[in-house]
C-alpha cells in the first residue's frame, strides 16, 4: 500500500515538472515585448484617465506615444505642454507645443432672451430629449438644460445656472478633455483657444434658421447677415448655414465684429468695458 501511494507522488511529481517545463517554453514562445519606457510615460502623465487625448486611457497613451513615429497629432489636454515635455524627455523627443483650450458654451438662449414655449416632462438627459422634441424655447439648436455636460465632467469645471438655465465652464478648472463636448448632442459646446486673462469673443450661437424664425425662437440668435464677416480684418470668421463662426486660433480679439451684431449674438468676455457702455451705465445711475 506505501508503495503504491509513493509511486501515485513521484508520478504526479513527474507529470507536474514535465507540464511546468512546457509551459515555460510556450511561455518563452510568445512572450510578448513591452518598452519599459512605457511604464516611465504613464507616470509622467497626470493619471485623469479621461480620454481627453483620443484614447482610452493613460496606459494607452503612453504605449502610443512610445510607439508613434511621430506626435503631431498626440496630445495630453489634461497635463498640456508641461506633460508632453516630460514624456518626450523620457523618449528623448522634442514635444510640439499647442496653445491651452477651453470648454465653451455657444449658446446665449436664457429665458430674458428665449421665451419657454412649453415644459419637457421626460427623461431628463439632453441626450433623449434631442431625439423627442425641439427644446422648451422652440429652438432646435438651443442648449437643451438637462446637465450631460456637468454629469461627464470629472473635474467639477462646468455647472447649470439657475437663473439662466444654461451650463457655465470653470476656466481655472477645465482641462480640455472634451468629455462636455461629446456629451452634447446639439454639438453647443467647443473647445477654443485659451487667451490672456480668459478673455474670449465667439459668435454664442450655432442656430441654422434663418432671420425671422431664429429671431422669433431667441432674440439674441444668429440671423447670417454677414455684417461680422465683413468688417473682419484677420479672415477669422466664416459664414456657413445661416450662421457665423469665429476661429479662435485666427482671431486677434480687436472685437470689431461685436460692435456691428445687431442681435448681440457675439460675446465679448472678461474684456474693460467700452466708453460708450461705461457713459451709459453712469447716465442710468445718475437718474
Amino acid at each position: 500500500m506505501s508503495q503504491i501511494i509513493i509511486y501515485t507522488i513521484i508520478t504526479l511529481v513527474a507529470i507536474g515538472s514535465a507540464a511546468a517545463i512546457i509551459l515555460y517554453f510556450v511561455a518563452q514562445k510568445f512572450k510578448v515585448y513591452e518598452d519599459p519606457r512605457i511604464d516611465e510615460v504613464e507616470e509622467s502623465l497626470p493619471a485623469a484617465n479621461c480620454g481627453g487625448c483620443g484614447f482610452p486611457g493613460c496606459r494607452n497613451f503612453a504605449e502610443t506615444l512610445v510607439k508613434s513615429d511621430s506626435w503631431e497629432d498626440l496630445f495630453c489636454p489634461v497635463g498640456g505642454n508641461e506633460t508632453m515635455a516630460r514624456a518626450a524627455s523620457i523618449l528623448g523627443r522634442e514635444a510640439i507645443e499647442q496653445a491651452p483650450r477651453v470648454a465653451v458654451v455657444r449658446c446665449n438662449g436664457t429665458p430674458e432672451f428665449r421665451p419657454r414655449v412649453n415644459q419637457y416632462d421626460g427623461s431628463p438627459t439632453c441626450a433623449i430629449a434631442h431625439s423627442l422634441y425641439a427644446g422648451e424655447g422652440g429652438c432646435p439648436h438651443g442648449c437643451l438644460g438637462l446637465a450631460d455636460c456637468v454629469v461627464v465632467c470629472a473635474f467639477d469645471a462646468i455647472h447649470m445656472d439657475p437663473k439662466t438655465d444654461l451650463p457655465v465652464v470653470v476656466d481655472d478648472k477645465c482641462t480640455a478633455c472634451g468629455a462636455c463636448v461629446e456629451a452634447c448632442p446639439r454639438d453647443i459646446i467647443e473647445l477654443r483657444k485659451k487667451n490672456k486673462k480668459d478673455r474670449k469673443i465667439f459668435v454664442s450661437c450655432i442656430n441654422e434658421e434663418k432671420g425671422a424664425p431664429a429671431k422669433k425662437n431667441c432674440s439674441v440668435a444668429c440671423i447670417g447677415c454677414s455684417k461680422c464677416f465683413n468688417v473682419c480684418p484677420y479672415e477669422a470668421i466664416t459664414m456657413e448655414n445661416n450662421k457665423a463662426f469665429i476661429d479662435s486660433d485666427k482671431c486677434k480679439l480687436c472685437r470689431k465684429c461685436v460692435v456691428v451684431c445687431p442681435t448681440n449674438a457675439i460675446l465679448e468676455i472678461n474684456f474693460p468695458l467700452r466708453k460708450e457702455k461705461i457713459e451709459t451705465a453712469e447716465a442710468e445711475a445718475s437718474e
